[in-house]
């Protein structure tokens, strides 16, 4: 038995009931409980590993409120969350080859691939039986790992935030820009102007689309977050500045600047969450032929969308869940040289965790945020942790 965070069926009825079904009101904190677990045993495959530090994700936001679906209840009762994480390997299963004790290794959340590799079900969370990573240890299969990058430039807290992050982004970014090139060529446009909003998947989007040479521009409400990409040569946009596009004046003033900013032309390419405020100011400052993608379903899973101004623009919405197994490993390759995460100034203690969540949701930190797990880290780590 170790010590796991859940989510059950009956924590979220009585936030809800506490706050009348008022979502703006749930305190997420009281949703996400420490509990314990019993890790199966370790078969021929699996990996057992204690847990060194994990990323807070935005999908334990929408189990706590049961705002899109109630994943809790359609599990069963209870669900085990935590969909990323870096651990260090303590024993493995006697047809394991990649990986040994010591080992420091990665975790990725594709819990069900389809034919074509993609996932059906995400680990952790709508993948039945599974048991995720926000507890002491787990034990998965040897498939789920990826070795950590160790020696890549980022510090352990960098590395901690990527393991989902990356491979959303790079999902995000390979599809944009392959759907752009079948509309436009890069003979007829090579520069494009590629804007994401908000947080941490469409930064790491932007440094994709800087690496590659395109203009890119990042709309967010965090100064810091805005200063520390302008670093890497990423145009800032203050969020803020436009009321978070709380109505159409608001939008067309985004719109203004975007033109501004690109000469004219608008963004050819869009990241943001295909739904809520940025949507249609996402959709105002597309140029032509323009592509707005999107892994997220934030705030809602419905969109409205004038579909005949966007055919005659040209503009094409597509929407991406997570990559690959084999895109899960390439995405680690650019840890350090593309991918330079900016991570929330405190690193959270595990009996912080609901917190770290609740204050995720609440829009109120200045980067990733990352849950140090284990009490203590081994040399290995401890040498790169700052």
């Amino acid at each position: 038995m170790v010590k796991a965070y859940a989510i059950t069926a009956d924590a979220v009825a009585a936030e809800r009931a506490r706050v009348n079904d008022d979502l703006d009101k749930v305190d997420i904190a009281r949703v996400v409980r420490l509990d314990t677990v019993e890790l199966p045993e370790v078969g021929p495959t699996d990996v057992h590993l204690r847990i060194l530090a994990v990323s807070a994700e935005h999908n334990l936001a929408h189990a706590a409120l049961a705002d899109t679906v109630n994943i809790a209840e359609l599990r069963g009762g209870k669900i085990f969350p935590g969909n990323s994480a870096v651990g260090e390997v303590v024993a493995v299963g006697r047809e394991v080859t990649r990986f040994k004790p010591g080992d420091i290794a990665l975790t990725h959340c594709n819990g069900e691939p389809d034919r074509f590799g993609y996932p059906l079900k995400i680990w952790a969370y709508d993948q039945p039986e599974s048991i995720g990573w926000y507890g002491e240890e787990a034990v998965v299969g040897e498939w789920q790992l990826i070795p950590a990058p160790m020696d890549c430039g980022l510090n352990f807290w960098e590395i901690a935030a990527l393991p989902l992050r990356a491979p959303t982004a790079y999902h995000l970014w390979r599809r944009a820009l392959g759907i752009y090139r079948v509309k436009v060529s890069r003979e007829h446009q090579a520069e494009l102007n590629v804007l994401g909003f908000g947080g941490g998947v469409s930064e790491l989007f932007l440094m994709l689309a800087k690496h590659e040479g395109h203009n890119a521009f990042f709309c967010s409400g965090s100064p810091e977050r805005r200063e520390a990409l302008e670093k890497l040569g990423i145009t800032p946009i203050d969020q803020k500045a436009f009321n978070r596009f709380a109505d159409r004046g608001d939008i067309k003033a985004f719109n203004g600047e975007a033109k501004k900013l690109t000469g004219g032309v608008g963004m050819h390419i869009v990241c943001d969450m295909l739904r809520g405020p940025v949507f249609p100011a996402g959709i105002a400052c597309s140029a032509r032929q323009g592509v707005n993608v999107s892994a997220g379903w934030q705030l809602s899973k419905a969109i409205n969308y004038d579909s005949a101004g966007m055919s005659v623009k040209q503009l094409t919405l597509d929407h991406t869940h997570y990559d690959t197994l084999v895109g899960c490993a390439a995405a680690t390759e650019l840890y350090g040289k593309v991918f330079k995460p900016t991570i929330h100034r405190e690193i959270y203690a595990f009996e912080d965790l609901p917190r770290a969540i609740h204050e995720m949701h609440a829009n109120t930190q200045t980067g990733i945020p990352i849950i140090q797990v284990a009490s203590s880290l081994p040399a290995s780590v401890a040498a790169i942790a700052p």
